[in-house]
């Protein structure tokens, strides 16, 4: 998220709430009570869903008062007394709802100085997969905690904003055949009280945020190594432990890579990682023991695909980069998540970059980069600094920006200073704040120190302004000296009103000439001119050398000629893809036709990159959705099978070779897809469908790479047998990989009383909530099935809705339905919920409708031009 809240100082001693109890968008602290060390005493009842605290909350007053106020929601408090000097008085409570907060008031005024609050509490473990909350498996319950971002006051009264940091020292008692998980080491375990239970007792914590607070009750098994000394587990439920040993070697090689990039060694004793049975966010980086997804951190060695194996990695890799970005050093106030997210999201693909390098992930860079943009270049976006005021505004803003653009913006800093100093920065930044709270600001003074470079002055135009840059590029020679004419503006693909002016970036330019020599400047102005030191005129020059950049370029027709010819031996990997999103982004812009598009991409016939090859069956498949119509689908159909046919049938075929790298694999499944739905080949759709049920008789197993594609692309055309073989393989599945790859391939089948058979399981206990979400939104993005779905959704929204409300559900439902693309649908969801509101979801709907409203834009434009280029073909 990203957003600040304002704070209000509070008047002397007695009030501590700005704008008073009540007040829904008053919501933080007064900073007159600090805490310092939380003493935490569980006692957590499974059976009864239920739990009991006992809690010593140390903390310092600036200034006498009778009141002190904290967070507390969903909990019941039964005592409370407070000690200074001393002396202890009993405090009232009056919780406030709207502010989720609990003033405790004293007699008499607790003096200036250290004090300490006493509570006994009660709560309930919920359903809702936020605080402490209950997880079903095995027919057994587990608790577990999701803290991040306002719900570790559903768990304990606390000061739970990110700022007041504290050490924690938690105690756990459970029924005696469980054991528990928390931040810390276990210290000691020791029977009772009572018969039947133990309890276990955790080392005190470092210095970190309440939302970092973790614990997990179970029986919960592990399988544990090391790396440089530190001990890691990577736990799960006692049936899908073994499936942790491909995480396990993947925590211990990144560990060992991060500890030689940061220069502060991992600072937190142990590592746990946690498989969870029902967890609603991907993963969560609490302090020392981080809480996943199954599927997200269980594999089959045997049997994962190369993008199961990334996903592992890659997620890995993001949340302990936050026990350095984050956990050790976080952010003052939610604004500044970017910081959190944005440098985690851009860390994660370090370790990959360097020991997994077939991964080709600098790639996935580039796409992540792409997919920011996207939805950057909307009038509703919003800037990665962004003011919030509660709980729901912060929820909201987890979003491509603070992750997807918040870590673009690192790599192209990163790029324009170089490698080393960039670390060199980072380090700097961390040992200054380490275990304290830093903002946007102490970072682009630490990079800005430590390159000698105006980091200060680019970061801000990135950060506190939303938006995308377009730079226009013109080129001309005179006296073998090359001058680049560059025209900056936004890129804006809203058919909304014009922004009232073009904003001002200050834009790192590295430009790459056919010699391989690059050479980087700040362009500072609107307009700006970039002269080429050279003894003769260069043909092309292409400004987004190492495709860094987080901007979008236009090209002179003369200079995209030029480049054609060079393509393929002077561009990497990387380079080709930003150009190729750079073209459909201006189709999309309106300046550039679908034509050229095509155009170009029949260049790409001998593309061998997945990464690459994806992004284009992307575009290719949009496509053939949304500017095709009943006249012209045959023919641009035909045009894929054309082109990537041969690829698929000649050169790949459907079933690996032994000596194939990784990225061959990927490309292999990219091509099933693309010739067998987006070119509707039914030889692809055939031999999928054949290759599907032989394996599912035992037979031959399907490539593991290429195993999601093959099941989508039999889907499609499947029946009702088939529909019913794919969730009983879903339900027997030992590989959380092969479970979703089954379920989420029900949403793809066309059969009318098929779609509401996938539909109706949402609403049953099959389907878990964590998962709800996702699993609609595949059927909104089916043609077929989205009117049905999008029906079947509002006459169920009130059995819906709570399946949805957990972390950004709600939001990426609202996202999904921007797959529709005409006026009637756009004024249905806008009425809908008008009436049915979702405060986390309202920057999501305006984004929602906005790509509505492009979307039958671009159709309107470009479906004319495609037909005319497919005819042009066939003549």
């Amino acid at each position: 998220m990203s957003y600040r809240m304002r704070q209000i100082a509070a008047a002397f001693v007695l009030l501590t709430l700005y704008g008073g109890v009540g007040s829904a968008h008053a919501q933080r602290l007064d900073s007159n009570t600090v805490p310092s060390h939380y003493d935490l005493a569980f006692d957590v009842d499974l059976a009864q869903a239920r739990f009991s605290g006992v809690e010593t909350i140390a903390v310092d007053l600036k200034a006498p008062s009778r009141r002190i106020v904290l967070h507390a929601l969903d909990l019941q408090f039964q005592d409370v007394t407070i000690e200074a000097q001393g002396q202890t008085q009993r405090a009232s409570t009056t919780l406030d709802g709207p502010t989720e907060t609990a003033a405790l008031v004293t007699a008499r005024p607790i003096p200036a100085g250290p004090a300490r609050i006493h509570v006994r509490f009660t709560g309930i473990l919920n359903d809702k997969l936020r605080g402490f909350y209950l997880s079903k498996a095995n027919n057994r319950r587990y608790a577990v905690t999701q803290l991040e971002s306002t719900d570790a006051r559903r768990a304990f009264p606390c000061f739970d904003e990110p700022a007041y940091k504290a050490t924690f020292s938690v105690s756990l008692t459970i029924d005696a055949a469980d054991t528990a998980i928390a931040n810390g080491q276990l210290l000691w375990d020791a029977p009772g009280p009572g018969a039947g239970r133990h309890t276990l007792v955790f080392t005190e914590t470092a210095k970190m945020s309440s939302y970092l607070v973790a614990m997990a009750i179970g029986d919960f098994q592990c399988v544990s190594g090391q790396a440089d000394a530190t001990p890691i587990r990577i736990c799960a439920t006692p049936d899908k432990h073994e499936l942790g040993q491909v995480a396990l070697d993947a925590a211990k090689q990144i560990l060992t890579f991060y500890n030689r990039y940061y220069s502060v060694k991992y600072p937190f004793g142990k590592l746990d990682v946690v498989a969870v049975p029902d967890f609603a966010a991907g993963a969560m980086e609490n302090t020392g023991a981080i809480f996943y997804r199954e599927v997200d951190l269980l594999a089959d060695s045997r049997t994962a695909s190369v993008a199961s194996m990334k996903r592992i990695w890659e997620v890995l890799a993001h949340e302990m980069a936050h026990q350095w970005f984050g956990d050790l050093v976080t952010m003052r106030w939610w604004d500044d998540l970017w910081l959190n997210e944005g440098f985690a999201t851009w860390m994660e693909k370090r370790p990959m970059i360097a020991l997994k390098p077939e991964w080709k992930v600098e790639l996935d860079e580039v796409g992540d980069t792409h997919v920011a943009m996207s939805l950057d270049s909307l009038a509703s976006t919003r800037s990665i600094h962004t003011t919030v005021e509660t709980p729901a505004e912060i929820e909201g803003s987890f979003d491509r920006i603070a992750y997807e653009k918040g870590a673009s913006v690192m790599r192209m800093i990163e790029g324009y200073v170089g490698a080393d100093v960039f670390r060199t920065g980072v380090n700097a930044y961390l040992e200054k704040h380490a275990y304290g709270n830093a903002t946007s600001e102490d970072f682009w003074r630490a990079m800005t120190a430590a390159s000698g470079k105006p980091v200060d002055r680019i970061l801000p135009t990135f950060v506190n302004q939303p938006g995308v840059p377009l730079v226009n590029v013109a080129q001309s020679c005179s006296g073998g000296t090359t001058t680049l004419t560059l025209v900056t503006q936004r890129f804006l693909t809203s058919t909304a009103a014009p922004i009232p002016r073009n904003p001002l970036w200050q834009l790192p330019i590295c430009v790459k000439t056919p010699t391989g020599a690059t050479t980087c400047q700040v362009v500072s102005d609107q307009r700006a001119t970039i002269s080429l030191p050279a003894s003769s005129c260069a043909p092309w020059a292409f400004i987004n050398a190492g495709a860094t950049g987080y901007y979008r370029t236009a090209y002179a027709p003369e200079i995209l000629r030029a480049m054609n010819a060079d393509i393929a031996a002077r561009f990497t990997d990387a380079e080709r893809l930003t150009l190729v999103g750079d073209e459909w982004a201006l189709v999309s812009l309106g300046t550039h036709s679908i034509a050229e598009y095509m155009t170009l991409v029949s260049g790409f016939v001998k593309e061998r990159a997945s990464g690459v090859l994806d992004e284009i069956a992307g575009r290719l498949a949009h496509a053939h959705a949304y500017l095709t119509t009943t006249a012209s689908r045959e023919a641009f159909e035909r045009r894929v099978r054309q082109q990537f046919g041969s690829l698929l049938f000649d050169e790949l075929t459907f079933g690996a070779a032994p000596d194939e790298d990784d990225d061959r694999r990927a490309l292999r499944a990219t091509v099933i897809e693309l010739v067998g739905v987006t070119g509707n080949d039914p030889s692809v759709s055939t031999t999928a469908q054949i290759a599907l049920e032989r394996s599912m008789r035992g037979g031959t197993p399907l490539d593991a790479t290429a195993a999601d594609a093959i099941v989508r692309v039999a889907a499609i055309t499947g029946d009702a047998g088939l529909w019913g073989r794919l969730l009983d393989a879903s339900k027997s599945a030992t590989s959380p990989a092969e479970q979703y790859r089954d379920l989420y391939a029900l949403p793809m089948f066309r059969d009318p009383a098929l779609v509401d058979r996938g539909l109706n399981l949402a609403l049953t206990p099959e389907l878990r909530s964590q998962d709800t979400a996702s699993f609609l939104g595949r059927f909104l993005r089916n043609s077929t099935a989205r009117p049905r779905a999008w029906a079947f959704i509002k006459q169920h929204w009130d059995a819906i809705l709570p399946k949805i409300s957990i972390s950004l559900g709600d939001v990426r439902l609202v996202e999904s339905l921007g797959a529709f693309c005409d006026p009637a649908a756009r004024d249905d969801v806008r009425s809908f919920f008008a009436a049915h509101q979702l405060p986390a979801a309202t920057r999501a709907l305006d984004q929602t409708l906005e790509r509505i409203n492009n979307c039958i834009a671009l159709k309107d434009r470009q479906s004319p031009a495609l037909t005319a280029w497919l005819l042009a073909q066939d003549r």
